[in-house]
């Protein structure tokens, strides 16, 4: 029986199919974002991650770039869509890794949103080490099931897997989920990680879609890592959100906290480096909800309580 296409089975799917104007678009990217951008030296600086755990009840969250988290609880630390290369393809990182990937605590478990190369980096995964193994989106299992680790769970859309203290859910997006333009099977999304009565939502890469209703109902979240970059793409499609949505998303959801990722590391969009962070903080200020987002920089770990007694500092 031949396999349905993703766009048949999930409503929030993408589709391949770039908007009128792309080849414009690109000829923009690749002459004013790509080219202009591989002589520059990267910025800023690799640190040495904190080794012990936060205390019970507290969240340690360090952003190591683009969608590439540390998050460390009393009892585990896990890696979110871990990546450090230095280019993918033409597109050059911009900024150094925030934490050097052989200087980490010990890790028990790795998270991947979903299949693209900047999510998903085969010689990142390569060099990490596991006690849990590896989460990954339904149909992905076989791209990493020769790096190394243990055990390999897949997911499903609000499949949840427990890890003694831990918990995992997979929550949709409004994505897509191919390495390459003929394995569109495979499946794609966030993730919300629970320790304790303390929860982490990191949501992979996602359009603003309606979505994030249903999140926020089914799970309290303390803490909401949100894309705000790439959102103008060359090819037109609606993969990605931009500041404003992001920060409706983030309302959507209930979350006490915003982190903002998927922005400054690797130029993937036509917008312009300084744009996301500034709008996003110009919505912010607009809606009153600057004491709620933190910016972070790479490589600076900042613990955050949960919704008993809401609460940030930078350790």
């Amino acid at each position: 029986m031949p396999k349905k296409e993703p766009s048949k089975l999930r409503r929030d799917y993408a589709g391949l199919k770039p908007k009128k104007g792309w080849v414009k678009r690109n000829i923009h990217f690749f002459g004013k974002r790509v080219f202009t951008q591989v002589f520059k030296r990267r910025l800023g600086t690799t640190s040495e991650a904190v080794l012990d755990p936060p205390p019970t009840g507290v969240a340690r969250i360090t952003w190591i770039g683009h969608a590439s988290f540390l998050l460390q609880f009393a009892d585990h630390s896990v890696l979110i869509d871990p990546n450090w290369a230095h280019w993918h393809g033409f597109v050059k990182r911009q900024r150094n890794p925030g934490l050097g990937i052989k200087l980490l605590p010990h890790i028990d478990l790795v998270l991947v949103s979903h299949a693209h190369f900047d999510h998903l980096h085969k010689k990142s995964l390569k060099i990490v080490e596991s006690r849990e193994g590896i989460v990954v989106p339904k149909g992905s299992g076989s791209l990493v099931k020769k790096l190394g680790f243990h055990s390999v769970y897949e997911m499903a859309l609000w499949d949840e897997l427990t890890f003694s203290e831990l918990k995992v859910t997979h929550t949709p997006c409004h994505h897509w989920g191919a390495r390459y333009l003929h394995d569109t099977h495979r499946d794609y999304g966030g993730y919300i990680v629970k320790s304790g009565e303390l929860s982490v939502f990191h949501c992979g890469d996602s359009a603003y879609f309606e979505g994030f209703k249903e999140i926020g109902k089914r799970h309290h979240i303390d803490i909401a890592i949100m894309p705000i970059g790439a959102y103008n793409a060359p090819s037109g499609r609606d993969v990605h959100m931009n500041p404003e949505e992001a920060v409706k998303a983030f309302q959507e959801l209930g979350a006490e906290f915003m982190i903002p990722m998927h922005y400054r590391t690797f130029p993937l969009g036509n917008e312009p480096d300084h744009e996301p962070e500034e709008r996003l903080l110009a919505e912010a200020k607009r809606l009153g909800l600057e004491d709620r987002i933190i910016i972070l920089d790479e490589g600076v770990g900042i613990e955050l309580e949960g919704k008993c007694n809401s609460s940030a500092k930078n350790i």
